[in-house]
């Protein structure tokens, strides 16, 4: 047809072929836009780091205004060769302590609270470096699953924990009757970390013994981070791991990444969206 037009009128024929005026021009637009669009998810991609595949991808394309599927995403990605870091198969493991001082299931895998700082969860896990384990210890709060505070050291004890819960305790103004849960790790078992829960009017929960489901959400946590800046990644120093984990947690978790809980939404705009909502004052430094 296009070959035809440097000869007869586009009227005569589009009547011909039955072919509407406006079809022609979407098609010769077509590849230009499909470029833009390609062009788009490839930047976004590297953007990323490549941690994201179509599911969250798409609704960056929506926001810059392409009415696209995830479907076409998934296309255009498999049309470049690109995919995200594979999730790996995740083992649960709990380091149980040896069953004194443990305290109730308060939380009993109610995940979803109705606004912040009704229960944060946390629990540990460790990197290896070229200097030896860096053990990182993590709060997250259940609304939005932003992770409210972060302490890492050389050394797995409960001044690790308790200091964590200071810094959550910090950057939440000292909020009072908030669910602290963990699994039942010796470090949440001692009277240091049990001292601070009582002396800031906190409440205290606990996994029940050997069930990683109950603290789904802190363990899916790391899983996600492993994947994404651990493995088949070496930090020859825990310094650079240290940075490496700032980078991934207070930078590109909490404020860029979206979450599917969170209606797709970054965990730093979900939790903002409630206090605005409400005409609440922000209880956060994070």
């Amino acid at each position: 047809m296009k070959t035809q037009l440097s000869h007869y009128r586009i009227s005569l024929v589009c009547r011909l072929l039955n072919v509407s005026r406006s079809g022609y021009y979407a098609w010769l637009n077509r590849p230009a836009k499909s470029t833009v669009l390609t062009g788009h998810i490839k930047k976004q991609y590297w953007y990323h780091k490549a941690r994201l595949g179509a599911p969250s991808l798409v609704h960056d394309a929506r926001d810059k205004s392409y009415h696209v599927s995830e479907r076409t995403i998934s296309r255009v990605l498999q049309h470049l060769g690109l995919r995200s870091k594979a999730a790996r198969k995740f083992k649960y493991k709990t380091d149980s302590g040896s069953g004194h001082n443990v305290v109730l299931n308060k939380l009993n895998k109610a995940f979803n609270p109705d606004k912040p700082n009704i229960v944060w969860v946390s629990d540990i896990t460790y990197i290896k470096t070229g200097e030896g384990w860096l053990y990182l210890c993590v709060i997250i709060d259940l609304y939005g699953r932003k992770v409210i505070a972060r302490q890492t050291s050389r050394y797995i004890n409960r001044h690790l924990v308790c200091q964590a819960l200071k810094q959550a305790l910090f950057r939440r103004a000292f909020l009072k009757n908030v669910l602290i849960h963990s699994d039942w790790g010796s470090q949440y078992c001692r009277a240091d970390f049990k001292q601070l829960v009582l002396h800031y009017g906190l409440k205290q929960s606990m996994s029940r013994a050997g069930n990683c489901w109950d603290n789904a959400v802190a363990e899916s946590f790391f899983h996600t981070l492993k994947t994404h800046i651990i493995h088949d990644c070496y930090y020859q120093t825990r310094e650079l791991a240290n940075k490496a984990l700032f980078e991934y947690i207070e930078i590109y978790y909490n404020r860029l990444r979206r979450h599917s809980t969170n209606g797709w939404i970054s965990r730093q705009q979900y939790e903002r969206q409630f206090y605005q909502n409400n005409k609440i004052i922000e209880v956060s430094m994070v």
